[in-house]
C-alpha cells in the first residue's frame, strides 16, 4: 500500500513537471515558479526582489493561474517578517489587503475586482430621494480593481483604530458620527455590509482577528 501512495505521489509530482517548460524545485521537492510551454506562469511561486535605489526588497509568495495572481498571497521583507498578506481574482487585488510593520496589524484595505470577461457589476447605491436608504443597479465597472468597502488604519503598537475610511467604487464616502458605536461609520457602511455575501463577512471576521505580526525563518512555506 505505501508503495502504491509513493508511485502515486511520484507519478503525479512528475506529471505536473511535464507541464513545465521550466520550473526550480525548493528543499522539499516541491515544484516552483513552473512556466508553462506557452510562457505563462502556473502554481506556486517564489518571486524574490533585491533592494534597489533605497527601495527595500523583499519576496512574494503565492499562486499563479494562467499568468495571473489568485488567491491569497504573502510578501516578507529580506529578514524574513511578514508585512502583507493581499488576496487576489483574476490577477487582480479583490477582497481584504493586510499590511504590517514590526509592531503588528497597519492598515487594511479592502479591494473589488471585475472579471474582465464580464465587466458589468451590481452594487448598492444611494436613494436620490433618501441618502440613508440603498438600492441595486447594474454598472458598468470600468477599473480592473477598484477601493470598495472599508479601509481601517490601526496604531500598531496597541491594536487601536485611528481612522476608518469607507469606499464604494473608488469613490470615497462622506464621514458621519454613529452614536452607536465607538468609532466613526459612512453613510454606506451599513450597506457595504449588508451588500456582501456570507462567505465574505466570514472571512473578514476572520482576518480581523489575526492582529499579531507573523514571523517566519526564511524558508518557503511551499
Amino acid at each position: 500500500m505505501r508503495l502504491i501512495i509513493f508511485l502515486s505521489i511520484l507519478f503525479i509530482s512528475s506529471n505536473c513537471i511535464a507541464q513545465c517548460a521550466t520550473f526550480r524545485l525548493n528543499a522539499q521537492g516541491d515544484t516552483l515558479n513552473c512556466t508553462d510551454t506557452s510562457g505563462k506562469k502556473q502554481g506556486k511561486w517564489v518571486i524574490h526582489v533585491d533592494n534597489l535605489r533605497g527601495e527595500p526588497g523583499f519576496e512574494d509568495e503565492g499562486e499563479f493561474e494562467n499568468d495571473k495572481r489568485t488567491g491569497p498571497w504573502r510578501r516578507y521583507n529580506l529578514t524574513g517578517d511578514l508585512i502583507a498578506l493581499e488576496n487576489y481574482q483574476w490577477g487582480y487585488k479583490d477582497g481584504v489587503s493586510d499590511y504590517f510593520n514590526i509592531y503588528g496589524l497597519e492598515h487594511e484595505e479592502f479591494w473589488h475586482a471585475t472579471n474582465p470577461m464580464y465587466p458589468y457589476d451590481t452594487v448598492y447605491v444611494p436613494n436620490v430621494n433618501d441618502p440613508d436608504k440603498y438600492e441595486m443597479k447594474i454598472v458598468k465597472v470600468e477599473a480592473t480593481t477598484v477601493k470598495h468597502g472599508n479601509w481601517r488604519y490601526y496604531d500598531a503598537e496597541t491594536s487601536k483604530l485611528v481612522k476608518t475610511e469607507s469606499y464604494l467604487f473608488d469613490k470615497l464616502q462622506e464621514i458621519k458620527a454613529d452614536p452607536s458605536a465607538s468609532g466613526i461609520q459612512t453613510n454606506a457602511q451599513a450597506s457595504a455590509v449588508a451588500g456582501k455575501p456570507k462567505e465574505v463577512q466570514k472571512f473578514e471576521k476572520k482576518i480581523a482577528k489575526k492582529r499579531k505580526i507573523v514571523i517566519r525563518d526564511g524558508t518557503v512555506k511551499f
